[in-house]
């Protein structure tokens, strides 16, 4: 399971790679593995308003359809068009060509509660243990 250490996550799997007062979010490795081949995303508008752990958008493979949840507020200033053409970049690329969207956070403070590359190591660790019982 790749986890790059430069970004943060959140405990509904998405990555979020903080920029100055932007940050850049998208789906980890370990849910579009979960999710399998992804083959429809709706992502918010430019300039759109979005709330901290609120729906922003949706995520749909061939098995489920699961909302996006935002890390942070802000306000979008970058979706990536690539993936209404081709959603499968979340699968083939997620931490890089399959980026969702760009915010430029409210408070940057908020990123100060999400969990670092070894605390989601650890977490989706105990979700494979919970899985096994």
């Amino acid at each position: 399971m790749d986890v790059p250490k430069n970004f943060l996550y959140t405990r509904d799997h998405l990555w979020i790679k903080p920029e100055g007062n932007r940050s850049r979010v998208g789906v980890t490795d370990y849910s579009q593995g979960e999710l399998g081949e992804v083959i429809f995303i709706d992502l918010p508008d430019l300039d759109d308003e979005v709330g901290m752990a609120a729906p922003f958008g949706i995520i749909e493979s061939e098995t489920a359809v699961s909302d996006l949840t935002a890390p942070v507020s802000g306000e979008v200033v970058e979706v990536n068009s690539d993936l209404v053409e081709s959603p499968e970049l979340v699968n083939e690329d997620p931490y890089g060509e399959g980026w969702l969207i760009s915010i430029q956070m409210h408070d940057s403070d908020q990123i100060d509660i999400l969990m670092k590359p070894e605390e989601y190591e650890d977490y989706i660790a105990d979700l494979g243990d919970e899985e096994e019982e």
